[in-house]
């Protein structure tokens, strides 16, 4: 055992990287705390490229449980006759996500983007760096190239790959119940390999929004109003559930099935945003990246108390109620709202931005009734309205400037919302986007599955 333990310390640059290596980031963490003060002065070299990359793989953890979140969320806010399919739609849609990103989302986001270009590479698959595999192969002298890069490639990879299964969750909740399976997946395929990385390009991947000025931390309008104009384009073409607006005008009450698995799903993503919000810092290694992550962890916890408690004052004049659903999908609103600028230093600019965007969420699900859009779990409020708000906060908060910021929101909203527009037209025309009456009534559980999520329950078709 001591001559392994002696290998693989001679096969590490850094006593940093070796004990992560052993021991896990407690170990590294009381490591440091033992060193003199001077040591830690700056963590750099092939510690800082260590530290970073070990960042990405845990924030990108954190976010892929975000997932779990949303599972939870939809399969408890449908109801029982559909939450198989519900289960079976998430674990699907992270699968696709993965895997069109792998094979030419990120090249079309990030690889060889001109600077204010539209799109970057065609090329397919993306992997480990050429420098990474002659250090995997035993060539010592490329350390110093591939601790130059800052962190691994694969790390970068997968923490931008969880942001694309995040914005695919959302377009899901929305089209709850209704939509058939295989064109879902169809669409996600596209929007996962094309058009997110798309808007990616033009903003993160320093394309033309980017040499605009336009600003978006975490992606409140990248991520979250591209899920939530993809969302709206598949409930108008879907159409509402049958039953759910009434000739004589008033709106059939579809409460969810389970409130405390709802309420789970939440507190998840609540924990998830810490990683989504927290690691698109992207770095953590000093000082000064310890003090913004801390910033950005508290920001985000205020904003979305704030959204919780403006929702629930709100709702009681709005629906007549305290309402449980309202607070949840406020807590969301504050989330998305403040992931545009979650790095501000003056901490009560996230208390307002969370408080408005719980308001703003909840006159927009009262809204979408009024025109009869069927929005099953509050996705388009949560994540488009919240989602526009937040990204036109950041000109209060963050100093954005306005212009570029209403370009970004405009421009990504007219692409997003027409390509989806157009791709769910097409579905239509070749699948099919709507299950029959039939399976409608039963419930896709066994209508399309065969299996039932609550089998001791006995399937009632409802009444329409």
């Amino acid at each position: 055992m001591m001559v392994h333990d002696f290998r693989l310390f001679k096969g590490c640059r850094s006593v940093a990287a070796w004990v992560v290596s052993r021991f896990g980031i407690v170990a590294v963490l009381l490591v440091f705390a033992l060193l003199p003060e001077t040591a830690l002065a700056a963590v750099e070299g092939e510690a800082q490229f260590v530290f970073n990359t070990f960042g990405f793989l845990v924030w990108g953890a954190l976010v892929m449980w975000m997932a779990a979140g949303f599972t939870m969320l939809e399969a408890g806010s449908v109801r029982t006759k559909n939450a198989s399919v519900i289960c079976l739609k998430n674990i699907g849609l992270y699968s696709i996500a993965g895997l069109a990103y792998y094979l030419i989302g990120f090249n079309i986001m990030y690889v060889g983007v001109e600077p204010g270009g539209w799109f970057g590479s065609l090329e397919l698959l993306y992997g480990t760096t050429a420098d990474e595999v002659a250090l995997l192969g035993g060539e010592e002298t490329a350390t110093a190239a591939v601790v130059e890069s800052g962190y691994s490639a694969m790390s970068y990879w997968f923490f931008q790959m969880v942001f694309v299964a995040t914005t695919a969750s959302i377009v899901s909740g929305a089209l709850a119940e209704r939509v058939k399976l295989w064109s879902f997946f169809v669409f996600i395929a596209v929007l996962t390999s094309v058009i997110y990385p798309v808007v990616g390009a033009w903003t993160w991947g320093g394309g033309w929004l980017a040499e605009l000025g336009f600003k978006d931390f975490a992606g409140s309008t990248v991520v979250h109003s591209t899920g939530g104009w993809a969302a709206l384009a598949g409930a108008i073409m879907v159409g509402p559930r049958s039953g759910k607006f009434r000739a004589d005008g008033s709106v059939k009450a579809t409460p969810p099935s389970n409130v405390p698995i709802v309420t789970l799903g939440v507190f998840i993503l609540w924990m998830g945003w810490f990683g989504f919000n927290g690691g698109s810092h992207l770095a953590f290694s000093g000082a000064f990246d310890a003090v913004a992550v801390s910033n950005i962890f508290s920001n985000i916890n205020l904003a979305a108390a704030a959204g919780v408690l403006a929702a629930l004052t709100l709702s009681r004049p709005v629906l007549g109620r305290v309402d449980l659903l309202a607070g949840l999908n406020g807590a969301l609103a504050g989330l998305v709202a403040i992931t545009a600028a979650p790095n501000i230093v003056q901490h009560h600019w996230a208390i307002v931005v969370g408080a408005i965007a719980g308001m703003v969420c909840l006159l927009s699900m009262k809204g979408l009734e009024m025109i009869k859009i069927d929005d099953v779990v509050g996705a388009v409020p949560v994540h488009l309205c919240a989602g526009i708000w937040g990204t036109l906060a950041v000109c209060i908060a963050a100093g954005g400037s306005l212009f570029a910021q209403i370009i970004g929101i405009l421009a990504i909203g007219a692409f997003v919302f027409g390509s989806s527009m157009l791709l769910w037209f097409v579905i239509d025309r070749t699948l099919g986007l709507r299950v029959s009456k039939d399976v409608e009534a039963i419930g896709q559980d066994v209508g399309n599955l065969g299996i039932e999520a609550y089998p001791e329950f006995v399937i009632m078709p409802e009444e329409t």
